[in-house]
């Protein structure tokens, strides 16, 4: 398993949240996802590496900005 923490800008209240979770649970090898609002940050768990232009896509499909990952 593979766990990324990623900064996301553009988060305000869970339903932003849901948008987040929403795409990335559809990235393939994606096993969980974490968002925090409050700290403005989203971890992802999946049985692969990921890539960033894929997390970058997902979270701009749902209507927010990947700023950094973080490991």
């Amino acid at each position: 398993m593979t766990e990324s923490s990623y900064s996301v800008s553009g988060m305000a209240c869970g339903h932003c949240a849901d948008f987040i979770t929403e795409e990335l649970e559809q990235l393939a090898g994606v096993t969980a996802v974490a968002v925090d609002v409050e700290c403005d940050t989203v971890t992802v768990t999946s049985d692969r590496d990921l890539d960033i232009a894929d997390v970058r896509a997902a979270v701009e499909e749902a209507g927010y900005e990947l700023i950094t990952a973080h490991g």
